[in-house]
């Protein structure tokens, strides 16, 4: 007999188990599906901030005009496998696209209203699943290694202001009064006040798995082979697994795009690959994330190491970890801490990424009864709450208001 459930949630990521977590507080049975772990993914390896200032996509016009020499020097923050080329061609010129002003903007402003509730959400949801004390309240900066990285990137900051994102320029001294571990910022820093970051994400997601279960949340280890809507429900398959649910929650971040086709919905996801390196040590160097914007990275205090995270590879889930990419990692950490040494472990995992940087939540247009949460990039850990809440109201037929807008699958 196939098994019957209220609401499936396929991936055991930040957002599916943030999504599980309120659904089953709302009273809903609920089954969440993935072949690994809960949050041993990119909800593991990320660099642990709530970034709620991170309201500028990806693509903008200054990537625009970067863009050839961006993608194909080895060296840069955004690069992009050669074999890779073909198949990520479609998806390039929508990013194309997204970064002419006019888009940018737009999905900026766009992201900038998912934002507004993410810290007060990652909060209500931290006390919840007990996690309140691993939300660090010190701010983070964006480093600028020189004086014009300083003033290039005024502009920027401005335009964030403008969006209600609270942002400080200091000097060099104010930043070594700060943080007295990194060398001198000539250009000195942009501090965001009033960001937070996770001592730990991994034991922010565990914490959230923990209460799901004790939710009543259901877990299955599995792979979603087959999707396809039925008279009684919406059928899901796979080795072990034959299940039909009233409701589907696509959830699998860069897995997600063909259970999205197999719903109905072309999406242009394609994946990033992100890197982090690490070195124990009993008191991080650092007291607060610090980003040096040109380098594409986040030097990350965490419990018992330092995290280093970031860079963006187009290239697919297939191929094996770049070792450039990380020895770039490590040479990028090196030229604010030369003492280090060998990083006591390496890690590359997958981002969701779409061409305009915004996530996409809502109803498949085949049907309500399919509703997708994917996509959201480098603010998965973020946005979780917020889209929890979104696929909630979608679920209970309330309105999500107008911010879901932009991020329907129907956009494409």
């Amino acid at each position: 007999m196939v098994a019957q459930v209220e609401v499936a949630v396929i991936g055991a990521g930040v957002i599916g188990l943030s999504i599980a977590l309120r659904l089953a507080d709302a009273g809903h049975g609920v089954v969440v599906i993935d072949p690994a772990p809960p949050g041993s993914g990119a909800s593991f390896g990320n660099a642990g901030t709530i970034a709620d200032y991170a309201i500028q996509p990806v693509g903008s016009p200054d990537v625009l005009r970067a863009l050839p020499s961006l993608l194909f020097d080895k060296n840069s923050p955004l690069s992009i496998r050669r074999a890779a080329l073909p198949s990520l061609t479609p998806w390039l010129l929508r990013f194309a696209r997204q970064s002419l002003p006019a888009a940018a903007r737009r999905n900026a402003q766009a992201i900038a209203g998912l934002m507004a509730d993410a810290l007060p959400g990652w909060e209500d949801l931290a006390a919840r699943i007990g996690g309140t004390d691993v939300l660090i309240r010190r701010g983070c900066f964006y480093l600028y290694e020189t004086a014009r990285g300083a003033q290039a990137a005024r502009a920027d900051l401005d335009f964030r202001r403008g969006l209600g994102v609270s942002v400080e320029m200091l000097g060099a001294a104010e930043v070594a009064a700060m943080e007295p571990g990194l060398p001198e910022m000539p250009g000195g820093a942009a501090y965001f006040p009033q960001a937070v970051f996770m001592a730990d994400p991994g034991v922010m997601v565990a914490r959230l798995a923990v209460a799901a279960r004790a939710a009543g949340v259901q877990f299955l280890s599995a792979r979603v082979d087959g999707l396809a809507r039925g008279v009684t429900g919406v059928r899901l398959t796979g080795v072990g697994l034959d299940l039909v649910a009233r409701r589907v929650v696509v959830a699998a971040g860069a897995h997600s795009k063909p259970l999205a086709r197999a719903a109905g919905d072309r999406v242009p996801l394609d994946t990033e690959r992100g890197y982090h390196v690490e070195w124990d040590m009993e008191v991080p160097r650092l007291s607060r994330p610090c980003c040096p914007t040109s380098r594409g990275f986040y030097l990350c205090p965490m419990q018992g190491r330092l995290r280093v995270a970031g860079t963006v590879e187009l290239g697919g889930t297939e191929a094996p970890a770049s070792r450039h990419r990380i020895e770039k990692l490590v040479e990028g950490a090196r030229a604010f801490f030369p003492d280090l040494g060998p990083p006591d472990r390496e890690w590359m995992g997958f981002r969701p990424s779409m061409p305009d940087s915004l996530p996409v939540i809502g109803p498949s247009r085949g049907g309500g009864e399919v509703i997708h949460a994917f996509g959201h990039g480098h603010v998965g850990l973020t946005l979780a709450p917020v889209t929890a809440g979104l696929v909630a109201d979608l679920v209970a037929g309330r309105d999500p208001g107008a911010r879901i807008v932009p991020c329907l699958p129907s956009r494409f």
